[in-house]
């Protein structure tokens, strides 16, 4: 089962992040535009992501919502027509929300670091350690702090949840 380590963060100064996130990668990135549609499910999430220019996603995984690097697992696959499926899902399953951003995504060896936009929450950051057969959490959350310092992520700017939940709580108010 593919897994990773991933922390997520605000930003303070997006165009300083993204220029270290360039230095680290030797890239000057790549602009997603993404819409990712939640659905309730008992386990975990469940996630339709719709890419501009790519095959949209089903995703389906699981971590814990706790501030600072935490292991995801994951499952991902290629959805074709994606209105037909979030019609779908939506009957059956319920609509939770809809998180839209632009990202721009940066490898750093096995790790895939995103500087987000998200419409209506403001600027972010996550990590992606891609965690390699074999290799272990522990493995993973060395490579993520060790980024987390390289990028000037402050522990105080980590935060325990999704998108999701921040515009469900922003929602609520």
């Amino acid at each position: 089962m593919p897994s990773n380590v991933e922390i997520k963060a605000r930003v303070r100064d997006m165009e300083g992040l993204k220029k270290v996130a360039a230095t680290l990668s030797g890239s000057d990135g790549e602009l997603l535009q993404q819409e990712d549609t939640f659905f309730y499910c008992r386990n975990g999430r469940l996630k339709l992501r719709v890419r501009k220019g790519f095959p949209s996603q089903l995703i389906s995984y699981d971590r814990p919502d706790e501030t600072g690097p935490k292991v995801s697992e994951f499952y991902t696959t290629e959805i074709s027509d994606p209105d037909k499926l979030k019609f779908m899902l939506g009957r059956a399953l319920g609509l939770q929300g809809t998180v839209k951003k632009d990202r721009w995504l940066y490898i750093v060896g096995q790790t895939r670091v995103h500087v987000d936009q998200v419409h209506g929450l403001g600027d972010f950051m996550e990590l992606e350690v891609m965690l390699k057969d074999g290799q272990t959490a522990k493995e993973g959350l060395l490579i993520a702090k060790d980024l987390m310092e390289k990028l000037g992520v402050q522990e105080n700017d980590l935060l325990d949840c999704a998108y999701m939940d921040l515009i469900l709580q922003q929602d609520r108010k």
